[in-house]
């Protein structure tokens, strides 16, 4: 990871479901993580590192990433709707 504008930090837990933790993460794969999950989704099963990386979607787009240079930006799908389903 290289500091600076290629990454961003992320709630573990969305602040939304009362998540205080926080990690620093590549800024495409915060975005992947967005668009792929929502906030409850995150919050009730995706939370930890180690379970994010277990997601198929996300480990699939972590092999391709890289792939890349450390900088690389590319478009990423819009995030999700953040609010909680019921």
């Amino acid at each position: 990871m290289v500091a600076g504008p290629s990454v961003n930090r992320h709630h573990w837990c969305p602040k939304s479901e009362g998540g205080r933790e926080q990690g620093w993460i590549h800024r495409i794969c915060h975005r992947k993580i967005h668009a792929e999950l929502t906030e409850r989704e995150i919050a009730t099963r995706w939370a930890t590192p180690d379970t994010l990386r277990a997601h198929p979607a996300i480990a699939a787009f972590v092999r391709w990433v890289a792939t890349k240079p450390p900088a690389f930006m590319a478009p990423t799908a819009a995030p999700r709707d953040r609010r909680r389903r019921r």
